[in-house]
C-alpha cells in the first residue's frame, strides 16, 4: 500500500477514536423501571436533573463503569445507571394531541390521546402502524410518524 494511503488511513482512525461517540454509534435502550432518575454526572452524589418513566427510549453513546450517558428524543443529555435500561424496542410521542387508535387505520375508533413525551413499548408493527403499550397497561395503535 501506498505510504501515503497508509497515513491517510491512520490519521482517519485516529480522528474517529478522538471525536468519542456519535449518535450513529449510539445504542437504543429504554428505561426498565417505573421511575428513573438522569443525573449531571455518573454517579449518585451527582445532581438529578429531571426523571423519566418505564419505557422511556434513549440514545446511549458512551458507558462509564455502572453509568450510560445518553441523549434522548429532544437531543438533551445526560447520565443514568446502566442497570435501568435494558434493551425493549420503546418509542415516545413527539407531538403534542395524538390519537392511539383500535386499530391501524385513520377511520379506527380512538382508544385514547397522548401528548408529546409519553412512552410506549412496542407490541408490534402494521404497515406504518405501531402497535404500542403503556406501563399503565393502556393499549392502541398510533401512526410511525408520531413517534421517535
Amino acid at each position: 500500500m501506498n505510504p501515503m494511503f497508509k497515513r491517510v488511513y491512520f490519521f482517519l482512525a485516529i480522528s474517529l477514536v478522538l471525536s468519542g461517540p456519535t449518535a450513529a454509534w449510539a445504542e437504543r435502550l429504554s428505561v426498565n423501571v417505573g421511575v428513573a432518575n438522569i443525573r449531571t454526572g455518573p454517579d449518585t452524589k451527582e445532581t438529578v436533573i429531571w426523571q423519566v418513566e418505564k419505557y422511556h427510549p434513549l440514545n446511549v453513546t458512551q458507558r462509564q463503569g455502572a453509568w450510560c450517558l445518553f441523549e434522548d428524543f429532544e437531543g438533551d443529555r445526560g447520565w443514568i445507571a446502566c442497570s435501568l435500561l435494558d434493551d425493549t424496542r420503546t418509542v415516545i410521542v413527539t407531538k403534542e394531541k395524538c390519537n392511539v387508535r383500535t386499530e391501524p387505520d385513520t377511520n379506527a375508533d380512538v382508544r385514547f390521546t397522548v401528548d408529546r413525551g409519553v412512552p410506549f413499548k412496542v407490541l408490534g408493527e402494521q404497515g406504518r402502524w405501531i402497535h404500542i403499550v403503556h406501563a399503565d397497561g393502556d393499549d392502541g395503535w398510533i401512526h410511525n410518524s408520531l413517534i421517535w
